[in-house]
């Protein structure tokens, strides 16, 4: 008799999610029985219209916002507060003006547990991490460089350092790469795989780009017009590494129409 292994639980949930804006009559609904599952180790994408609550929706997984209705569940319990072990990169690298691109990338290290106590103590192992983690993205010759003698794709290189530096479980990335021009958030997109492949933590990508969620996403969720529903979730069975010349392929073309066609049937 052959039995079949159980398959995982999972590190993320949403059960049935809503989260409103305000009471009573004045309400904005944001989210509606959102439902989600997302395995350790996956890439998952979020896409959809504009304002259909898929930067809300990572501040629920988070904990930056408490859910209206339904359960956000991360290590089997229902989250309540701020969860720990979590990196974020956003659209915008925010680095610091006055630290260097070493002492930017270090940041994290200064100011979340444990690392915080023992940061003096271990600085100059921290120190060799950072940099061994900026050469790694291209950077390894700018650690003493300042923000602004870098690039705008080099601030969001040192920027994706700064949030995997502590070794978080689960990086949530708010369109990291959505202010820079094409062919800089292409380079990234290859520069984004590799981290993961290589550390295999869990990430939640919210974009517009779609070539983007299919180029990174092992699932893409899409979101309807506000209040944001899930009306589709895509696996992305396309081999790794994926590269430029993977967006050309038929069926990387396919998926993109795909998800496209769907996010117009909510103008529609």
């Amino acid at each position: 008799m052959t039995t079949t292994a159980a398959a995982p639980d999972p590190l993320v949930e949403l059960r049935a999610v809503s989260l409103a804006y305000g009471r009573g009559d004045g309400a904005t609904l944001a989210l509606a029985d959102a439902t989600m599952s997302i395995r350790k180790g996956e890439f998952i994408a979020v896409v959809g219209p504009s304002g259909c609550g898929k930067s809300t929706l990572m501040k629920l997984v988070t904990g930056l916002l408490p859910a209206t209705s339904g359960e956000v569940i991360v290590h089997g319990e229902t989250v309540v507060r701020p969860i720990k072990g979590v990196g974020m990169a956003f659209q915008n690298p925010t680095l610091m003006p006055w630290r260097t691109t070493l002492d930017n990338v270090l940041l994290p290290l200064e100011v979340v547990e444990p690392h915080k106590r023992q940061f003096r103590a271990r600085k100059a192992e921290y120190a060799a991490k950072a940099k061994a983690l900026l050469a790694s993205v291209g950077l390894g010759d700018f650690a003493e460089k300042y923000p602004w003698q870098l690039s705008g794709g080099m601030q969001q290189r040192s920027n994706l350092c700064r949030a995997l530096i502590h070794e978080p479980e689960i990086m949530m990335l708010d369109e990291p790469f959505g202010a820079l021009d094409a062919f800089t958030r292409e380079e990234l997109w290859g520069v984004m795989q590799a981290l993961w492949l290589e550390r295999k933590f869990t990430a939640v990508l919210v974009t517009h780009d779609l070539r983007e969620a299919v180029y990174l996403a092992d699932t893409i969720y899409v979101m309807s017009r506000r209040p944001g529903r899930v009306v589709l979730k895509r696996a992305i069975d396309l081999p790794r590494p994926r590269t430029l010349a993977s967006t050309f392929d038929p069926a990387f073309v396919d998926i993109v129409h795909e998800l496209r066609d769907r996010i117009h049937q909510e103008y529609a």
